[in-house]
């Protein structure tokens, strides 16, 4: 029986040391790397389709910071571009939080190449810092996997939402401003009512490497 006792108790302690692997690997609902609460991923020496570099710390005055992976080659983001928009000029006049766009596409796609960024942010007036992310880190280290994916982070810079702009994708009979809303709590100093949604977007094109590359 003694025996039958320690070799259930280790049983148990395998059971209990998986499900705290499991969720340690895990993320939020549906980011696989990040939850809320969890810190905004660093990153420096970007560049920009504005010929400059830039980094999170850019932003350090902002109470609140707003990234959104987003690009010209995609259906769905390409739907939000004017609201995208209308969000920049409505950060800059109030003049509290950020706004940042990264595409996180390779630019060997034609449509999502620097000068193509440029030129789509000058016709639909961006006034936001457009990153590049050809190495596709920043986009790694974040856990987006669509495009548009959006990620509201707080003024100690903690993850307060990620997931869709809104309840609908193409702009049409919006009831639920998700990241507005989660911009607004998190300036109030509060958690937003919905935390997480399901990114609904193209599919993040990720670049295969081949294992000696990985090196």
């Amino acid at each position: 029986m003694e025996e039958l006792a320690v070799k259930l108790a280790t049983l148990c302690l395998s059971l209990l040391l998986l499900i705290a692997v499991s969720t340690v690997a895990l993320g939020g609902k549906f980011n696989t790397v990040l939850s809320p609460g969890d810190a905004a991923p660093d990153w420096k020496d970007v560049p920009g389709i504005d010929g400059k570099k830039h980094a999170l710390a850019d932003f350090k005055e902002k109470e609140i910071l707003v990234v959104v992976f987003t690009c010209n080659s995609c259906d769905y983001a390409q739907d939000i571009e004017d609201r995208l928009a209308a969000l920049g000029k409505k950060f800059e006049k109030d003049g509290k939080c950020a706004l940042v766009a990264i595409c996180p596409n390779p630019p060997k796609i034609e449509a999502d190449a620097p000068e193509e960024l440029l030129k789509k942010a000058k016709e639909k007036g961006f006034n936001f810092p457009y990153l590049l992310d050809p190495a596709q880190k920043i986009v790694k280290d974040f856990g987006a996997v669509r495009t548009p994916e959006f990620f509201v982070f707080n003024k100690d810079r903690k993850l307060v939402y990620q997931g869709n702009l809104d309840d609908s994708p193409e702009g049409k009979k919006i009831t639920k401003h998700y990241v507005e809303d989660a911009v607004a709590a998190a300036l109030a100093g509060k958690k937003p009512a919905v935390e997480e949604t399901a990114p609904i977007g193209c599919m993040v094109r990720y670049v295969r490497m081949r294992p000696a590359e990985k090196k």
